[in-house]
């Protein structure tokens, strides 16, 4: 399938590792201008260095590959800035923005104190709001984009001990789906891509969390996580990175407030 977006420039946040990696690879084999986000600027140039190597690069304003490291702490206001605005000018105007950051730290609900439960929303909504600000004004008047938000299975099934993800991620996805209704004339579509076990290292950390927690070993506990899954492994990254591109896609055009779970059938809800 054509997905349509070759020469489209996407910033992905958060793309020196995991998930946000995974998307910008998947970009960028569909012919996308990507700017690798992060705050290891030299991690953030060896994928860029990756990509150009198996891609090529293009010239600014053609509809060949090129991609840009950028360096930033997408948790700041002046790191947001920075962001976009090196964006634009290496690559063009931004047409497809993918939303990602770092995930807070396990804790219950039960003992959840005041200070985490505002962390949840300055974690997992300020940042992604405050990007969105800045780069939909341009998406609508250009009459294209695609805003996408890697969250979380927790947004359809809140998960145990991850009371602070829960919480942020949830009040993020009722954010964006009120949004994805007021811009969808502007032909902008806002989706969420809401991972379950993905073999990333997020996901081995929660599970070192778990077998310290329940005194066992993360084989055990990974064995464990396996037998829930109904396709019985952890997904790969690339498959949630082929999703994602689905979605940011010209075919995709008609998509929009969805959650759409890659998960292996882990949630048992339709």
């Amino acid at each position: 399938m054509d997905l349509g977006i070759a020469g489209k420039t996407a910033l992905v946040a958060a793309s020196t590792g995991g998930l946000g990696l995974a998307v910008a690879r998947a970009l960028a084999a569909e012919g996308v201008r990507v700017a690798v986000v992060g705050r290891r600027r030299d991690r953030a140039k060896e994928i860029v260095a990756d990509l150009q190597a198996a891609y090529g690069t293009g010239s600014l304003g053609s509809a060949g590959f090129d991609a840009v490291a950028i360096e930033a702490d997408l948790g700041t206001e002046e790191g947001i800035v920075s962001a976009v605005d090196q964006t634009v000018a290496n690559l063009g105007p931004i047409d497809i923005l993918v939303l990602n950051g770092p995930g807070p730290k396990p804790g219950a609900a039960a003992t959840l104190s005041s200070e985490e439960m505002a962390a949840a929303f300055d974690l997992l909504v300020k940042p992604h709001h405050a990007l969105v600000s800045r780069v939909l004004p341009g998406m609508r008047e250009r009459r294209w984009g695609r805003i996408l938000a890697i969250g979380s299975s927790g947004v359809t099934a809140p998960l145990p001990n991850l009371a602070v993800s829960n919480t942020g991620r949830a009040a993020l996805a009722g954010y964006l789906k009120t949004l994805a209704a007021e811009v969808a004339l502007d032909e902008v579509t806002v989706n969420l891509l809401l991972p379950g076990r993905i073999a990333t290292d997020r996901v081995t950390q929660l599970d070192q969390a778990a077998a310290k927690r329940r005194g066992t070993t993360l084989e055990d506990i990974q064995l464990e996580s396996r037998k829930t899954i109904p396709a019985r492994r952890y997904g790969e990254p690339a498959e949630f990175g082929a999703a994602a591109a689905f979605l940011c896609s010209a075919p995709a055009s008609y998509i929009t407030g969805v959650a759409l779970r890659c998960d292996g059938g882990l949630i048992r809800s339709l």
